[in-house]
């Protein structure tokens, strides 16, 4: 895997490469902002993006603008967000062009380096990886009159944890419930969700969508 960075704070960058090539993946590029970051992804057309919401000149969301800068440019380039504090926009935005490899977690996730590595593995597969604190934030944000409220409490369980980016099996284990339990609940989320059914490889990233929407 062949990965850029772009991080602003520069013990986090050199500890974020550090601790990725200890695992044998490729740091091509390491930059501080957000021009260099489109520049290294042209270059160097990485398999994956990861990347700091606040960077410079503002520190408010140039990162982000730039990673969806970059997924225009690149289609499915798989990219993950890197934040400080839980922010349903950002969430929301990577995962408007409804296709997979997007990822969003909190820093402090960082430190649990096995959970880390394989949300970063999950978005380079082409999967999701949303922090389970942005999910459960998502939760109690919810309209009275939102679609969501037709889903059954086990329902929204399953919906939570495909957000946060699990296979069906890791589902099932979760819930300690079947693969064809797991399937079943699923497809109901679909139907109360409305989504299409001829469009079976987008739909789970769809699902996933309509549950950050606001």
């Amino acid at each position: 895997m062949r990965i850029v960075i772009a991080e602003d704070d520069a013990l986090l960058r050199e500890g974020l490469t550090h601790l990725l090539r200890a695992e044998g993946i490729e740091v091509v590029t390491a930059v501080d902002n957000p021009d260099d970051l489109l520049a290294a992804i042209e270059a160097d057309r990485p398999d994956v993006v990861l990347v700091d919401v606040r960077m410079p000149p503002t520190f408010r969301d140039e990162g982000l603008r730039a990673a969806v800068e970059a997924r225009k440019r690149q289609p499915g380039l798989p990219v993950l967000v890197l934040s400080a504090h839980v922010e349903e926009s950002y969430a929301t935005e990577l995962l408007a062009d409804g296709t997979g490899g997007v990822g969003y977690l909190l820093k402090e996730r960082v430190g649990k380096v096995a959970d880390f590595l394989e949300a970063l593995n999950r978005v380079a597969a082409g999967g999701t990886a949303m922090d389970p604190e942005v999910v459960a934030q998502l939760l109690v944000r919810r309209r009275a009159d939102d679609p969501l409220q037709a889903l059954t409490p086990r329902e929204r369980e399953v919906l939570g944890l495909m957000a946060e980016g699990h296979s069906n099996t890791t589902i099932g284990a979760i819930l300690v419930v079947s693969d064809g339990a797991v399937h079943k609940h699923i497809g109901n989320i679909f139907t109360k969700l409305g989504l299409p059914t001829t469009d079976a490889g987008h739909r789970r990233v769809l699902a996933v969508l309509a549950y950050l929407k606001a």
